[in-house]
């Protein structure tokens, strides 16, 4: 049973929001819905450009070509994404985390359903990826902001001994929504090739505008969060975040770049190994769909179960553990779609994405989030994992060139995301371990 210690506020100010389970519960509801609809978005950008826009947005005279263009435009947000980082990091840090929460959603709604609108290779001729590299980056600016201000707004609502397992909801929602992106794909894909290159695959594009609106209706009525309140009330905040940041929290934001360099595995497994198992090895695409929804499934199930491991044994282990694991498990995942090897791709695929993958994905929000004080914690999360968010967007572009033919020619793309996930662990062990710091003394010099 809670006890009211567990919300009392500490030295940094709990206002009677946060001394409820409706509070956290609510903003963790609300992140999880938020993210959810911001991811759908992104994700379709994902499944699509592995898929579809090397034909439709690019020459088809060269179709390797075509499909490192296309992984480019993807890669493409990550590079707006540091500098959304920064701006909305300011915000959010400055003026609150719910004011960069609506603006984040409303911009990944518009940015997703203009690319639905978009005219195509033949029908426009280069306009047509100036045009699509342009809504990519306004989505790269949204995505900038949302993880970051959802984990704040979680991990100031929840209670201390908690931390890791309601801002796990965020992550959560982010493989909801990777799990409807890559549904919505799925009959689809199934139309005759004329009509998916024509006129289908833009309904997913379309249909954010139904969970944007979902998801601005939930976070409407979200609350601020009592630590921010509390500081704005004393004249606590930081004037200029980003400086406050690069002169006291550089050692932190350094060690969330290189940890952040997890997500290569993500992007390696839900773009690069689906375009290379439906163009390359000629595997059913609904199947290799199949797989991800399936691994997401068990991913929304397992987030939260490793994180409430880390509330009990720490961050570090959890993390560590789950990095260490995908840079073996990348391995026979790509030898099994080298292989044809449909049962054994499912069950890797599974193990890999859905089981030890998210064991870092599901707790890095209370471990970086944890690294900062409520001064600079949007800003710090925001700015060092888009920095290494970076590399994981162009992973697939970097994957694609690394590709070699012959049956071993996927040995250097397992090599390449093996590096980075150890990077990623190793970073993380470097850290302080904070699971049973309260809120007040988080990020404290």
């Amino acid at each position: 049973m809670t006890t009211v210690s567990e919300y009392s506020p500490d030295s940094r100010g709990a206002g009677p929001e946060s001394n409820s389970v409706k509070a956290p519960t609510k903003a963790a509801l609300a992140s999880w819905i938020g993210s959810a609809v911001e991811y759908y978005d992104f994700f379709v950008y994902g499944t699509a450009a592995a898929l579809i826009f090397p034909k439709i947005f690019f020459s088809a005279a060269n179709p390797q070509a075509g499909a490192i263009a296309s992984f480019a435009t993807f890669g493409v947000a990550y590079i707006a994404r540091p500098f959304g980082a920064v701006a909305l990091g300011h915000i959010g840090d400055k003026f609150g985390r719910k004011k960069v929460l609506t603006f984040t959603l409303l911009l990944m709604g518009f940015s997703t359903f203009i690319i639905g609108c978009l005219p195509t290779y033949d029908q426009a001729g280069i306009l047509a990826p100036i045009l699509l590299v342009t809504a990519r980056l306004l989505q790269g600016i949204s995505a900038a902001g949302e993880q970051a201000g959802a984990n704040s707004m979680t991990l100031e609502h929840a209670p201390p001994n908690r931390r890791a397992f309601f801002t796990s909801f965020t992550l959560g929602g982010t493989q909801a929504g990777l799990i409807l992106a890559t549904f919505v794909f799925i009959p689809i894909s199934k139309l005759p090739e004329a009509d998916l290159l024509s006129w289908a695959w833009r309904i997913p594009f379309f249909l954010s505008v139904v969970v944007v609106a979902v998801g601005y209706w939930v976070r409407r009525t979200l609350p601020e969060t009592p630590v921010f309140l509390e500081e704005a009330k004393k004249h606590e905040t930081a004037k200029l975040p980003f400086v406050t940041l690069v002169k006291d929290y550089w050692p932190e934001v350094l060690r969330i770049i290189f940890a952040a360099l997890i997500s290569v595995v993500s992007t390696i497994f839900s773009v690069f190994t689906l375009s290379y198992a439906v163009n390359t090895m000629h595997i059913d695409r609904a199947t290799m769909l199949t797989v991800l929804v399936l691994a997401n499934l068990v991913a929304l199930a397992a987030i939260p179960a490793w994180a409430i491991v880390a509330d009990r044994i720490g961050r570090k282990p959890i993390f560590i553990l789950g990095a260490v694991g995908c840079a073996v498990l990348i391995w026979p995942y790509i030898w099994a779609i080298s292989q044809g090897n449909v049962p054994l791709i499912f069950a890797l695929g599974i193990l890999l994405s859905g089981i030890v993958y998210s064991a870092s994905n599901g707790i890095w929000p209370a471990l970086y989030g944890e690294m900062f004080d409520t001064r600079v914690r949007l800003s710090g999360m925001a700015i060092g994992t888009q920095i290494g968010f970076a590399l994981g967007g162009f992973a697939p572009t970097i994957s694609a060139a690394l590709l070699s033919d012959g049956p071993a020619g996927w040995i250097p793309v397992a090599a390449f995301t093996s590096v980075t996930a150890i990077v990623a662990a190793l970073s993380a062990a470097t850290a302080r371990e904070t699971y049973k710091t309260p809120m007040s003394e988080l990020g404290r010099k």
